[in-house]
């Protein structure tokens, strides 16, 4: 489906040929976006009421490839855990699908996947924050019209950048006449100011290393670095969740007017929970960045841990870097989810032949990270923050449900951010209630473990029966 950049009419091509021009024919048209997707239906079950859910990964640049080929859709690739999967690939009929439920729809971002933008300006055009919302509820409005889904209950389901996506579509769409039943979120980071990167580049902002530091103590429990171990692992993270939201807290507001003793008795704690030695802690201020964590846990074994999963464990390219340099999940299974989807599309969905599927694309750092948020005349120069949005979505719309997913071993969008920031959601207890948590022993990409494939595909299924009185 074809769509334009944000504030386009309909009207602009009409009325452009309706003008004489002198200009020359070569001169570069205006931007536009073919978004690719895939849909599913499930046979034999009228459309009419049935829901539909449109899925999307993050990034941002990030395509659609791991959801549709490890989570939800009708096919599955298998991946070893905590292993490194070679070729060839293996692909199966996928048991924990969500055509149970619902109506998929798998949504590549402009640019990635099959999905292409073109045209003047066309990287100012798309990639944003705004602009990649709007796109979305272009798309999103398209597809009901040419599938006749308007009647439909409607989901988005959002993975890490794509949750922010998700909570900012839920009000673009109602701007478009178009109320979700439900927003389901996994791996979510909604407030940007939540991710705990270098403490030196950013002083002051101590409220991510709070929010990181039960996913650290996850890690090091996983890995048998926690003294004292206990043998569960919710009643040992409900305790850190305590000690960073108190004590850890309260030190790091205090910053340099901490005391040496206290700062020392911080430090222990913070040991005692994650692993990392004293000596160490008190070198990084008591501010744990992700990527340090990830390279100094098991550094005695010149080992790293994942990003995207801290179960799995590599080799550390270089011992002398101060943070990781790369994400061992990630290398363990990309490959696999990317072949495995190239055959899939081309020989079964017989689409591709001669275009390159584009896994991802290189656009974080250029990415454009203002935000207009719900009453602001203009887009703001700060970290984004999409919980405005949701929040006047929910109050516009009381009947819409929230969900929320998220990985107990995941340092790039920690468990606990999430539920931190949602508890911060400005709205009032009513609309709370609307909210649900799930947390899984798995990392971002939480179908990726088997076990709790299952366990996310059971909740995410009851949650949209229970909201939708789907067929």
């Amino acid at each position: 489906m074809v769509v334009h950049p944000k504030d386009w009419s309909d009207t602009d091509a009409i009325e452009a040929a309706s003008q004489k021009s002198d200009k020359k024919d070569d001169d570069e048209p205006k931007a536009e976006a073919s978004m690719f997707y895939a849909a599913y239906f499930r046979d034999g079950v009228p459309t009419s009421g049935r829901p539909v859910t449109f899925l999307f990964n993050g990034g941002p640049g990030s395509s659609t490839v791991w959801l549709h080929m490890g989570a939800f859709g009708p096919v599955r690739v298998l991946a070893l855990d905590e292993q490194h999967t070679s070729a060839p690939y293996n692909v199966v009929n996928n048991d924990q699908s969500l055509l149970d439920a619902s109506d998929l729809v798998f949504i590549d971002a402009p640019g990635t996947g099959f999905s292409r933008i073109a045209g003047k300006d066309k990287e100012k055009a798309f990639y944003g924050v705004d602009q990649d919302i709007d796109a979305f509820a272009q798309f999103i409005t398209q597809f009901l019209s040419k599938y006749r889904r308007w009647d439909s209950p409607k989901y988005v389901f959002g993975e890490s950048y794509g949750t922010m996506r998700g909570a900012g579509l839920a009000l673009a769409l109602q701007k478009r006449d178009v109320d979700l039943n439900g927003v389901i979120l996994l791996s979510d980071i909604l407030n940007w100011d939540l991710v705990p990167d270098d403490p030196q580049l950013n002083p002051g902002i101590d409220l991510s290393y709070v929010v990181a530091l039960p996913t650290y103590a996850a890690t090091a429990w996983y890995h048998n670095r926690v003294a004292n171990r206990p043998a569960d692992l919710q009643s040992f993270l409900a305790q850190v969740e305590t000690f960073a939201t108190t004590d850890y807290a309260l030190a790091l507001m205090k910053g340099n007017e901490l005391s040496d003793a206290e700062r020392q008795r911080i430090a222990q704690q913070l040991s005692a929970y994650t692993g990392l030695s004293v000596a160490y802690l008190l070198k990084t201020n008591l501010r744990i960045e992700y990527g340090a964590f990830q390279k100094e846990l098991l550094a005695d074994q010149s080992a790293t841990t994942g990003t995207l999963d801290t179960r799995f464990v590599g080799a550390t390219l270089d011992p002398l870097s101060k943070v990781a340099t790369w994400d061992p999940q990630s290398s363990a299974i990309s490959a696999a989810y990317v072949g495995a989807y190239n055959n899939y599309v081309r020989d079964r969905l017989h689409y591709g032949d001669g275009i390159e599927f584009k896994s991802g694309i290189d656009i974080y750092g250029s990415w454009d990270y203002k935000h207009q948020p719900p009453g602001a005349d203009k887009a703001l120069i700060a970290l984004p923050n999409v919980l405005p949005d949701l929040a006047v979505a929910m109050k516009q719309n009381p009947s819409m449900k929230v969900m929320v997913n998220g990985g107990y071993y995941d340092v790039s969008t920690p468990y606990f951010a999430g539920k931190f920031e949602l508890r911060h959601l400005p709205v009032p207890p009513s609309l709370s209630a609307n909210i649900e948590y799930h947390y899984y022993e798995a990392g971002h990409m939480v179908y990726a473990h088997h076990p709790s494939l299952i366990e996310i595909h059971d909740k995410v299924a009851n949650f949209i029966r229970r909201t939708s009185n789907s067929r």
